[in-house]
């Protein structure tokens, strides 16, 4: 007796690719709404995370670190620097580089957006354990399809 996908690969039920584009849509509803007192966007949140982690960083180590083009990249940036998060600066070593530093008001951020990770495991109704186990199988994911 055939399996399923032997029967009809072509299901979309079947189609790893459907279920994860859903998660993701969903996650980024939650998002959302767990950023909306922030006032930040999902893309605005992860460099925020990532400045709150590292302190100040050329825009490069940015876009590697969140697997992001400078392209994508730096239109968020400047409107971040217009809302007052962060400051862009040419580097006084590297004309080439723009150094990333957070300011007063995006350090202050960080107390607001202390909240959001726990919003976010709880609408995501995994336990703790889940939740690594998740990750860590979407990481050996993505490093298989970047390797393919």
């Amino acid at each position: 007796m055939p399996s399923e996908v032997e029967a009809d690969p072509l299901r979309l039920d079947l189609h790893l690719c459907f279920d994860l584009q859903n998660a993701s849509r969903a996650f980024g509803d939650v998002y959302r709404r767990a950023l909306k007192d922030t006032g930040l966007t999902y893309p605005q949140y992860l460099v925020m995370i990532t400045l709150w982690e590292n302190g100040e960083l050329p825009v490069g180590r940015i876009s590697q670190l969140l697997r992001l083009d400078t392209g994508t990249l730096s239109p968020l940036l400047k409107r971040m620097e217009s809302a007052g998060l962060v400051t862009r600066t040419r580097s006084t070593t590297d004309e080439r580089s723009v150094i990333v530093r957070l300011t007063e008001s995006g350090e202050q951020l960080r107390g607001t957006a202390q909240r959001v990770p726990d919003e976010i495991h709880a609408a995501a109704g995994l336990s703790e354990q889940e939740a690594l186990v998740l990750q860590k199988t979407l990481r050996q994911l993505a490093l298989s399809l970047l390797s393919s």
